[in-house]
């Protein structure tokens, strides 16, 4: 099956994208296409124009600032794989195959906000910080807020994701996952991290309509519990017909004990 008809534009930076989102809201950014262009290809997602924005490229490449890594939102998978980013590259190893990689964003994908993808757990685990710009200028999103609900984040219409500001100082991480055999999207995958205070946050994607702290095991490894039990309650938990909300209950135990092992 192919895409319905649409229009293209191109943008070749941020200000020419928010200026084209503004003059036309029915724009759909697309910049790897992993997400978008499936959907389009089964008419799941028909939108009339799209804006390419893979050609921006003040939305590129990893540098850092500070206690700070400042990751280009256009910045591929590929790259993250190969960087000195905490966990993002061990997550990034989870992601499609080499061709999703070396073409598919880690901006794209936090933006799209898919509950079973791999790197907003991570996102919460470090405490990502999200540069947003828009029409009103820029505004910085803790990771905290930036997960609204399924495939909804943070960014607004008219705005664009243009870069993701990661902590340098974290001590040490770990991402555990249990995927879907076809499709290797999480059933559920756990995130956790140490920050330089010495506090460990921790995540859950996969299992419910979008990613989670899990504070219940932050509370248990503060308490010096490093085998905690019943960390979600099943009726949080979406079910369907790969796994049971109370199977991805058991997983979210099993993996965090895993993470916490390699945590240290």
């Amino acid at each position: 099956m192919y895409p319905a008809s649409f229009d293209y534009q191109k943008a070749d930076s941020v200000d020419q994208a928010i200026a084209a989102l503004a003059a036309n809201p029915d724009l759909k950014l697309i910049a790897g296409g992993h997400s978008l262009l499936p959907a389009m290809k089964l008419r799941l997602a028909q939108p009339p124009a799209l804006l390419d924005i893979w050609g921006i490229q003040e939305m590129k490449g990893i540098t850092r600032d500070g206690d700070w890594y400042v990751v280009g939102a256009m910045t591929t998978h590929a790259e993250v794989l190969r960087s000195d980013l905490p966990l993002f590259p061990e997550v990034a190893s989870w992601v499609g195959d080499p061709m999703v990689r070396n073409r598919g964003t880690i901006g794209g994908s936090l933006a799209h906000a898919d509950p079973s993808a791999d790197y907003p757990a991570a996102a919460l685990a470090l405490g990502v910080e999200f540069v947003i710009r828009g029409p009103g200028g820029e505004r910085t999103v803790h990771a905290d807020d930036m997960f609204v609900g399924m495939f909804e984040s943070a960014v607004q219409p008219g705005e664009l994701l243009t870069h993701i500001r990661v902590p340098a100082t974290i001590q040490a991480s770990a991402y555990e996952k249990f995927r879907h055999p076809a499709s290797h999207y999480a059933i559920v995958g756990l995130a956790v991290a140490r920050h330089a205070s010495g506090e460990v946050r921790a995540a859950y994607t996969g299992a419910a309509e979008r990613a989670h702290r899990l504070p219940a095991l932050e509370d248990a490894v503060k308490g010096g519990n490093t085998a905690p039990t019943g960390l979600v309650e099943a009726g949080d938990l979406l079910g369907d017909r790969f796994a049971s909300a109370e199977y991805r209950a058991h997983l979210v135990d099993i993996l965090a004990a895993r993470a916490l092992v390699r945590l240290g």
